[in-house]
């Protein structure tokens, strides 16, 4: 799973997904996770 940082899309990370915090199923600009490392973005890929 890749997920954006910033709100230019310009750094992705990769990692495991520890919380999901969007409350939704869908979102516009992707699910909003919590990674098992502590960094909080939006899911833009998961492979």
């Amino acid at each position: 799973m890749v997920i954006q940082l910033d709100k230019d899309y310009s750094k992705t990370v990769s990692g495991v997904v520890k919380d999901i915090l969007t409350n939704t199923e869908t979102h516009t600009y992707g699910i909003k996770v919590r990674l098992q490392d502590g960094q909080i973005g939006r899911v833009q890929s998961v492979g």
